[in-house]
């Protein structure tokens, strides 16, 4: 038997093969929505950076005023031995605060989904923390902790854990009502309802909170440095801009900078990807995205 032109696709392959091909195509990430996504930002950012660059040169603005991308990049790797370490020191402390800010965070949403009580009376104080500038209460830390790590670290969770603890909460109150009243008919625990329900249900909502906190886990990492790299006490990035300015290293405070930009970028996107990965099989959200 031979297929006839009516039954031939229109471009050239098996029709049992097309469902094989585009799940290898969106295996492979191959899709124009893919591209679209990485080629639209970088090349804005490059068009930004061309202006940039041509503005400098024609206005022959000096170095020490407002240098160029290409003496920037110049400066990162001149003095790559200089701002690497004090990369890792930042990122050390986002990354302790992060994790301190989902233990206790997420410790104190099961808490207070738990125990109404313990929510009214505890939620109000974590408001507290919340909406108090951490340039005003950071001095204070540093002074009362005689460590400076751990100082740097309390000023950096203190502006992380609120998101996590709020969305949380609003995720584990969000369980749906019906599946609610059929674990209770069914007799579930207090326990099984939280573990085989509320918490999947909250999920989502926990994941979000997460990359809300990542970005805020380093700016209240740099701000602590800063306040503690005025008394010469701190050496990651924040104290390296200060440095930098200071010594009218313009190009290296710049090099600094770029690297805060571009770590803050770096943990938005990694924990976007850890939220797909959890999120793709099954929640609506990430279903969405890979249509």
């Amino acid at each position: 038997m031979t297929m006839t032109l009516a039954s031939r696709p229109p471009d050239g392959t098996d029709a049992a093969a097309r469902p094989v091909l585009a799940e290898e195509r969106r295996w492979l990430g191959l899709t124009a929505t893919s591209w679209q996504r990485v080629l639209a930002p970088l090349a804005i950012g490059a068009v930004v950076l061309g202006l940039w660059e041509a503005a400098v040169w024609w206005f022959e603005v000096p170095a020490y005023i407002l240098p160029g991308p290409w003496r920037i990049l110049r400066a990162l790797i001149d003095d790559w031995g200089t701002l690497s370490p004090s990369l890792w020191i930042t990122l050390e402390i986002t990354g302790l605060a992060l994790l301190a800010a989902v233990v206790v965070g997420g410790a104190l949403a099961i808490l207070f989904t738990q125990s109404k009580w313990l929510e009214f009376s505890l939620l109000p104080y974590a408001i507290v923390l919340q909406v108090t500038p951490i340039v005003a209460i950071a001095p204070l830390i540093i002074i009362w902790v005689n460590n400076t790590l751990l100082s740097l670290l309390i000023c950096a969770w203190i502006v992380a854990f609120f998101p996590i603890l709020s969305n949380t909460i609003l995720g584990l109150n969000s369980a749906d009502h019906n599946l609610l009243s059929l674990f209770q008919l069914y007799g579930a625990g207090r326990w099984q309802t939280l573990r085989y329900l509320r918490l999947p249900a909250a999920l989502p909502y926990f994941l979000g909170g997460l990359r809300i906190s990542g970005g805020l886990a380093l700016i209240g990492a740099v701000v602590a440095e800063f306040v503690a790299g005025t008394g010469g006490t701190a050496s990651g990035l924040a104290f390296r801009i200060l440095e930098a300015g200071y010594q009218l290293k313009i190009p290296r405070m710049f090099a600094a900078l770029a690297l805060v930009s571009l770590s803050g970028i770096a943990i938005f996107l990694v924990l976007s990807l850890v939220s797909h990965l959890l999120l793709r099989r099954w929640h609506e959200s990430a279903l969405r995205r890979e249509s």
